[in-house]
């Protein structure tokens, strides 16, 4: 025992850096190795990597992915009035901050926050979702946002869905970005996950204003799940 005490010890001691710092993110680790490599590392990649470079928080790569082929896509077709990428991530519990929105001119992550999904989607984690009015569950997919209106939930920011048959019903749906109560640390301790919406990613109340002032106005939106990572820039409605 004392011995195997001894030795580990030593090999600490003469490692050419502390032990704490050699646990690297595999994710971070696979991109950086690419990075050497030119001719393997994606247009993508290399974005992720300079994000990750000026932020404490990024998204996963797999979300990051799908979100900026579909950015660069709307970009493109010049439907964007500026340089804001927002990626919400449901396949994390709604007990953690799901929600990113990223300046992908400055490359950096301005606000990593909470976001609720409806009602009828899950529990702790959203499982189900749909297009259909009163299904009160979520859609995932890409939108731009739209024009800012004060509802009953104070100022809030309309959402066009943007692939047919997966959220074109978001105006009809009145599903919107708002604040909420229910979004908050304190509730999810008390409850064991966040409240629920009615279908629309709704926020902490003391960030609303601040996050939909930067996101007005035809920038993207991306709601991410697994179950449908792949096919989903392609079908954008013109």
């Amino acid at each position: 025992m004392i011995y195997n005490i001894f030795f580990i010890v030593f090999l600490s001691f003469f490692s050419n850096e502390p032990t704490k710092d050699k646990t690297i993110n595999t994710t971070k680790q696979g991109v950086v190795m690419r990075l050497a490599d030119n001719n393997s590392v994606s247009k993508s990649e290399q974005k992720f990597s300079l994000i990750e470079e000026n932020s404490s928080t990024v998204p996963s790569l797999e979300s990051f992915e799908v979100a900026f082929e579909g950015y660069e896509n709307l970009k493109i077709q010049n439907k964007l009035e500026n340089s804001i990428l927002t990626i919400i991530d449901f396949s994390l519990s709604s007990n953690e901050k799901r929600m990113w929105v990223i300046d992908m001119d400055s490359n950096e992550v301005l606000f990593h926050t909470l976001v609720a999904h409806g009602m009828n989607s899950g529990q702790e984690f959203a499982t189900n979702f749909s297009n259909k009015s009163e299904s009160y569950k979520s859609s995932l997919g890409f939108y731009l946002t739209a024009e800012i209106y004060t509802g009953k939930h104070g100022s809030s920011l309309r959402l066009d869905g943007i692939e047919k048959g997966i959220n074109d019903n978001a105006r009809e749906r009145a599903i919107v970005i708002h604040g909420a109560d229910y979004v908050s640390e304190t509730f999810a301790k008390n409850n064991g996950r966040l409240g629920r919406s009615q279908g629309c990613p709704a926020l902490p109340n003391n960030l609303t204003s601040q996050i939909i002032s930067k996101i007005k106005s035809k920038s993207v939106l991306f709601i991410y799940h697994p179950s449908r990572k792949s096919g989903l820039v392609k079908g954008f409605i013109s």
